[in-house]
């Protein structure tokens, strides 16, 4: 994995560069010196984040609306309420 460093200027003007890089590896653009943005490609960006996906992305799926959803009732973390 090769990571690139651009500043803002290089990347505005060679953004297709940056893109390609981007598929070795991790691209940091700078702003006046300090890192400010990562581009990455989507394949990275999965591995990363695991591939999961938010459970409203999943409900809004067609086809989720005849889903059964079965839900087991766990007592692990249950524990008296003190209402005083």
């Amino acid at each position: 994995m090769t990571i690139t460093t651009l500043s803002s200027r290089e990347f505005n003007q060679a953004a297709g560069d940056a893109k390609r890089a981007a598929n070795d590896g991790p691209v940091f653009i700078t702003d006046r010196g300090r890192p400010a943005h990562v581009l990455m490609s989507y394949e990275l960006y999965q591995s990363l984040t695991g591939g999961r996906q938010k459970i409203s992305d999943l409900l809004a799926m067609p086809g989720a609306a005849d889903a059964e959803l079965v839900v087991t009732r766990s007592r692990e973390l249950a524990r008296p309420v003190d209402f005083s």
